[in-house]
């Protein structure tokens, strides 16, 4: 319980619209980064020790976005590889009443 740091409380809402968000920021964009890096990686834990669960999922997300910007950057996300077979072979797709040569 701090005296102050109520009593600033009282001018913070009057200095946002004074000056706009704190730092400069939009606090829609840190709220989405905060739900990312913080929330759903502890919906994902047991709860039981969640920090360190939850620096391995954000390590491993890390991971797996480095790795599809390399597969992308190299040409290995293009397509599927039934779309490949497809093209190899020459066939037509039937997809909703719509005939796609491949």
């Amino acid at each position: 319980f701090s005296l102050p740091w109520q009593h600033a409380m009282k001018h913070y809402h009057h200095l946002i619209h004074q000056f706009g968000a704190p730092n400069g920021l939009c606090s829609s964009i840190t709220e989405s980064k905060h739900v990312k890096v913080v929330k759903w990686p502890y919906w994902c834990t047991n709860w039981f020790q969640a920090l360190g669960q939850m620096i391995l999922i954000n390590q491993r997300l890390n991971k797996l976005t480095a790795v599809h910007a390399d597969f992308r950057e190299h040409g290995m996300l293009n397509g599927t590889l039934l779309l490949k077979a497809f093209e190899t072979l020459g066939m037509y797709l039937y997809f909703h009443d719509a005939i796609f040569h491949f």
